[in-house]
């Protein structure tokens, strides 16, 4: 798509009125938002830097203040991409008033277009407060990566027939609230092709359905550097990993056998 400046919440309607479909990844870091920026039309930053960036077991123990850091870094290096900021466990669902606040905190701090909630029909009165607010919000469902502890894991959803029913009604009725996009992940793939049939919003898949408006891969998970856990929707693009791996010895051995540095790489007073 060409572009000039930033995309708006317009840009994306049009994005998903014409058919095309919205490319959107992960981004924690000025650099990696820059290189990102000219092949997505959405940027997430999402709490799974918990995972990838601090090396935590799961995404619940990620703050406010971490969420808007890297939320400012990632708008330094953005000239295009329409930037969302995942709001972190602990910051929205237990009171509307705080949700409130928090995300107004989090757009003021960060410049950011939009923030995301994870939550269905429980978190309705969330999402109707964020709108009355004029909060620009995506809403997330299906697999809920902040609810891992309550459930037990990871856990498939959409598996048999009621959760299908429930899952496109909460997608029906968090529509109503005016969401500007769903997030659906870790959802058996006709239950996601359903959701996407019941609603007129755009729907951005990660582990849901190739019927998605959009599809969302971690970056990190994406260029092979996440190595500890390999989710089963994940396409490795890249393995930098290996790459690194490889650099770092490369280095290492020079280093010890003084080929580096060399006159190449030092500052010598002129003659």
């Amino acid at each position: 798509m060409d572009r000039i400046g930033r995309l708006t919440q317009h840009d994306l309607q049009n994005i998903y009125k014409s058919g095309e479909k919205i490319v959107c990844l992960t981004a924690y870091t000025t650099p990696v938002a820059r290189v990102l920026d000219k092949h997505c039309d959405l940027l997430l930053v999402g709490d799974s830097l918990g995972m990838v960036v601090y090396g935590m077991d799961n995404t619940l123990g990620v703050t406010l203040d971490m969420m808007i850091n890297h939320g400012q870094a990632v708008m330094r290096g953005v000239k295009h991409s329409f930037v969302v900021v995942d709001m972190p466990y602990g910051s929205y669902e237990h009171d509307a008033a705080d949700a409130v606040m928090n995300a107004k905190r989090v757009i003021d701090e960060t410049g950011c277009d939009a923030i995301k909630i994870e939550g269905g029909l429980e978190l309705l009165h969330i999402y109707h407060a964020l709108a009355a607010a004029e909060i620009p919000t995506v809403a997330h469902i299906g697999l809920q990566p902040q609810s891992v502890e309550k459930e037990g894991g990871y856990k498939l959803k959409g598996r048999n027939d009621a959760e299908t029913a429930e899952l496109i009604l909460a997608a029906q009725e968090i529509e109503k609230t005016g969401v500007i996009a769903l997030v659906i992940e870790g959802t058996v793939e006709q239950s996601s092709r359903a959701i996407v049939d019941a609603v007129s919003v755009p729907t951005i898949g990660i582990g849901a359905s190739p019927y998605c408006d959009g599809q969302i891969l971690v970056t990190d998970d994406m260029l092979g550097l996440f190595v500890e856990h390999v989710p089963k929707f994940v396409k490795q693009y890249a393995q930098l990993a290996q790459n690194i791996d490889a650099a770092a010895a490369q280095y290492s051995h020079e280093v010890r056998a003084g080929v580096f540095p060399s006159d190449a790489h030092v500052y010598k007073r002129a003659s």
